[in-house]
């Protein structure tokens, strides 16, 4: 193909490329600096819509200060309507869906036109994603590559895997094993696709690839209520524990990337999504260089701490609209040491992808206000250095009225985030060593300095008035 003579100006660059960051692996890299990835981009279908005008897109984001995005690569589209979004990148008008696949000359695909043929890679998706990915590259964004998804109840039903969607004899199978070792031959028409693009994305630097997204959702071995009170039919109220047998294929797919790359010049991050909210990894694969979770938590981050790799929460939504609920699940997730945080923001839409789109009929929230405060927390981690800090148990004895998230490197800086909860003003008990402090308070919506103080090791560190989330930086003098 054409397409392999252009990528070459990109190779000089790939010695900088995204790579754990070596002092603290809690974090990553890029062109030799270390970095904390916050996002707030659309809901995935950048490359796969006709429709979605992605270079206007990238560059609202950069102009947001942001630095990440995901991006689904074709094995999993959505219809219209589904999950309550109405509209959805990840669900292309008639005609206007383009898949890592060449159409055949039979009719047939669920969502209108023509079959595909899984044995013809198609030459115009392979001119967008390179262009996609030049336009990223450019713009200093990290793209999350995400090979695979659950289906869901009905996703199967508009998979190009799918034997009613393709000319290729596919198995009919059922859609929970579509993702296992069980699926008969579509494991070779997946590891055929999967093979292709760690080839088409080798020249590329600003990338890592995530295997599937949300196994767990239709793969689940275990299932507990994790919140006893809430209805045991709602996936909010519950923790799902992926199966073995989606463990054993998501490796296999990681083998995959590890034995092609093998062969090319640049070598590639893996990320394994492992669950909603918060889960003790088992068996890591050690191909794997950055966990990630939904609507996590903090403690997504604490328990798997010990495993030396970047935790991240890759999609926010389904709690309402309001800016006040992500902007604080992003403060309190990376001043747990996460290393990544990226809102689903449903305020991009085709012909809104400058992302000021209403999000009132979303299942989440999203829109520039968000964003701006999205870009306080990324600048106030940035200047703080986090990558040289750890997460810090011990340094708030008692915190009465607030919620508290700290990271310090346990002798000269310390970072409190304080969710203030009581309608009146209570101090906060520190554990410091001996000696004498300065104390800067800073509203974490807007990044303004609030207070300032003196404080002695001993005394309690008073917090100014009001029901808002801030943070306080504690130096030594």
């Amino acid at each position: 193909m054409l397409l392999w003579l252009l990528p070459f100006v990109v190779l000089a660059q790939s010695a900088n490329g995204l790579r754990l960051y070596s002092p603290n692996p809690h974090y990553l890299a890029y062109r030799g600096n270390p970095l904390v990835l916050v996002g707030s981009g659309e809901h995935y279908g950048a490359l796969i819509n006709l429709d979605f005008d992605y270079r206007t897109y990238l560059r609202a984001l950069a102009a947001d200060g942001l630095n990440t995005t995901r991006l689904f690569m074709g094995a999993y589209v959505e219809k219209l309507g589904d999950f309550g979004i109405q509209k959805n990148s990840l669900a292309p008008a008639n005609g206007q869906l383009l898949l890592p696949w060449r159409r055949s000359h039979q009719p047939g695909y669920a969502l209108g036109g023509n079959k595909f043929d899984l044995t013809t890679w198609n030459d115009a998706y392979s001119a967008r994603l390179f262009d996609f990915m030049t336009q990223a590259r450019q713009l200093g964004i990290i793209v999350e590559v995400v090979l695979f998804s659950s289906h869901y109840a009905d996703g199967w039903a508009y998979s190009p895997f799918n034997p009613a969607n393709n000319i290729n004899q596919t198995d009919s199978i059922a859609s929970a094993k579509v993702n296992t070792l069980e699926n008969g031959n579509i494991l070779t028409f997946q590891e055929q696709y999967v093979r292709e693009l760690v080839h088409q994305l080798n020249p590329f630097d600003n990338f890592y690839f995530e295997i599937q997204n949300e196994p767990w959702a239709d793969q689940s071995d275990v299932v507990r209520m994790r919140n006893a009170y809430g209805p045991p039919t709602d996936w909010r109220a519950t923790l799902q524990v992926v199966s073995q047998r989606s463990a054993d294929w998501q490796r296999r797919v990681a083998s995959w990337i590890v034995d092609e790359e093998q062969k090319l010049i640049n070598r590639h991050l893996i990320a394994q999504n492992i669950s909603n909210f918060d889960y003790p990894i088992t068996d890591p694969d050690p191909a794997v260089s950055i966990f990630t979770f939904h609507y996590a938590s903090p403690e997504a981050v604490r328990v798997n701490a010990h495993l030396n790799k970047v935790i991240g929460f890759n999609e926010t939504g389904f709690a309402g609209q309001a800016d006040s609920t992500y902007r604080r699940q992003a403060w309190r997730f990376l001043m747990s040491g996460g290393g990544l945080f990226n809102q689903l923001d449903y305020s991009y839409s085709v012909g809104h992808e400058t992302g000021r789109d209403t999000v009132g009929t979303s299942p989440g929230g999203g829109g520039p206000a968000l964003r701006a405060q999205l870009r306080v927390l990324k600048s106030f981690v940035e200047e703080l250095v986090i990558v040289q800090l750890q997460p810090d148990y011990t340094v708030v004895k008692a915190a009465p009225g607030t919620q508290t998230w700290a990271m310090s490197n346990g002798k000269t800086r310390w970072a409190i985030y304080c969710e203030t909860l009581a309608t009146r003003s209570y101090p906060l008990t520190l554990s410091l060593p001996t000696g004498n402090y300065s104390a800067q308070w800073i509203d974490a919506k807007t990044g303004q300095l609030v207070a300032t103080e003196k404080l002695v090791a001993g005394q309690p560190l008073r917090a100014p008035a009001g029901v808002v989330d801030r943070v306080v930086i504690i130096k030594r003098l």
